[in-house]
């Protein structure tokens, strides 16, 4: 597993785990990478130091196993579920409903759709709470 310094074009930082990172520039070409903040798919890597095996300084001192990584993804899984399946969808009206909601010009309840990044960006702003959706498990024919 490599772990990569992640940066969106709004300046959001975050970590991604890949196989390789053949399977970072797979996903990066196939449009699979975004940010968990704004949504935003222009991602592209920070310039990091390289870890080294064997040094004593490590960013969280956990290693992560196979066992974590899919108790990880069983757990986004299953938020992402709750959501589709307790939450209105709004499709690509999200930004207006949710501003609409926080304004309470609109009935006080939970919802997502799509919002550009311009979008999520003003709304946060605002101060209208939102967050990126975890994305849907991988079909097993796109994993490696």
């Amino acid at each position: 597993m490599i772990k990569y310094a992640l940066v969106c074009d709004h300046d959001h930082t975050f970590e991604g785990w890949f196989g390789s990172s053949s399977d970072y520039e797979d996903q990066q070409a196939r449009g699979l990478l975004d940010c968990p903040v704004c949504a935003s798919k222009a991602v592209r890597k920070q310039i990091m130091a390289p870890a080294v095996a064997g040094t004593k300084a490590q960013s969280s001192g956990i290693e992560v196993t196979e066992p974590m990584r899919a108790m990880m993804m069983e757990a986004m899984g299953r938020v992402r579920a709750h959501v589709e399946e307790n939450f209105d969808y709004v499709g690509d009206t999200f930004a207006r409903e949710a501003r609409a909601i926080h304004e309470g010009r609109s009935e006080d309840r939970g919802i997502y759709g799509e919002a550009t990044p311009t979008e999520v960006k003003a709304l946060v702003e605002d101060g209208v709470n939102v967050a990126a959706l975890p994305p849907p498990p991988p079909k097993k024919s796109e994993v490696n």
